[in-house]
């Protein structure tokens, strides 16, 4: 079953972008900037994972769901992926979020 996860990353990754540009709650509301923010959060990221990795706090256990392509040692391909969902989900929350405040202090305002 390679590439069983990764398959599973780019599809969780497509439906978020679906409903993000559908709702334009971040990717849809200010793309540069959305698109700024989340290379930012991923490379930040991507900088931890090889840190850990030479502290030795991080490792990549070898398992049939991988491609099996390394971005670095100790790195899987799959942890790029991983590492966009969870910024992209992260943003898309908090943007969702933020919307929810904001409709819910406009609503009592009006009263």
């Amino acid at each position: 079953m390679t590439g069983l996860y990764l398959g599973g990353l780019l599809l969780s990754i497509a439906g978020l972008v679906f409903l993000d540009l559908r709702s334009k709650l971040f990717l849809g509301a200010a793309p540069r900037r959305a698109a700024a923010v989340l290379a930012i959060g991923v490379v930040g990221f991507l900088v931890w994972d090889a840190a850990g990795v030479a502290l030795g706090i991080f490792f990549e256990g070898r398992n049939d769901l991988l491609v099996g392509i390394d971005l670095a040692p100790q790195i899987p391909l799959e942890e790029l992926f991983f590492l966009i969902l969870l910024c992209l989900s992260a943003m898309e929350a908090f943007a969702l979020v933020q919307r929810l405040v904001d409709r819910g202090a406009g609503r009592g305002s009006a009263r």
